[in-house]
């Protein structure tokens, strides 16, 4: 006797399998950014400055893009970037972690430069338990965003020193994030000081990213 195999439930588990794994990455298509801003470029660093306080203010959808699209975000055809980088090798990894942002469920997010979009890395807000890796300010902040660096992408064309390159990218990254943050009336502070092996693992980074930088920002007026 021939056994019967039933096609049709294999067929459905089949699916609710597919169905549940799409489900677990959900990613968010940003806003378009405003290529008009409040602020002359003279005047943002004419008020540029560090600050570590911030007021218990929900931010909006619409700044973490524009903020995101400052560090890292595409502004010419060919795709290249706001920030320069040795090669145009591109060795950030942008994450931010949304803890009070309209628009935004809270969670670590990666930041997708070739279509401004974001992809959820951790449903939960992990911004609190940052203070155990480094300075406690850093959880008043609405969103804190992570600078990583892979720095074989640059280390395989430019050998060792490469490094300061990777090096360099945190710093133009960072020093965009300082002037659109002024421009929005928030604030932020670049921190280099924390334990780079717990904040990797309460992030659940990949191996080969690495923390370089780290920037709360906040309402500050």
């Amino acid at each position: 006797m021939r056994t019967f195999i039933p096609i049709i439930p294999v067929f459905f588990i089949f699916l609710l399998f597919c169905s549940l794994t799409s489900a677990q990455t959900e990613i968010i298509k940003l806003p378009e950014v405003n290529l008009e801003g409040k602020l002359s470029l003279e005047e943002t660093l004419k008020e540029r400055k560090s600050r570590r306080s911030y007021l218990k203010s929900m931010m909006t959808i619409d700044e973490v893009s524009q903020l995101l699209w400052a560090a890292q975000g595409i502004n010419r055809n060919d795709g290249r970037r706001t920030a320069p980088s040795a090669g145009a090798l591109y060795p950030i990894e942008l994450y931010v972690l949304i803890g009070n942002v309209e628009g935004i469920t809270n969670g670590l997010y990666l930041y997708v430069p070739s279509n401004h979009s974001l992809i959820l890395k951790n449903n939960k807000n992990l911004i609190p338990k940052l203070s155990d890796a480094m300075q406690q300010f850093v959880s008043s902040g609405s969103v804190v965003f992570i600078i990583t660096g892979v720095y074989e992408r640059t280390t395989k064309k430019y050998g060792e020193r490469g490094i300061r390159y990777v090096h360099m990218d945190v710093g133009f990254a960072a020093q965009n994030i300082y002037l659109q943050a002024e421009s929005l009336g928030l604030g932020t502070v670049f921190m280099g000081a924390f334990n780079d092996n717990l904040l990797t693992d309460i992030l659940q980074l990949p191996q080969n990213h690495k923390p370089l930088g780290v920037m709360p920002v906040g309402r500050v007026r």
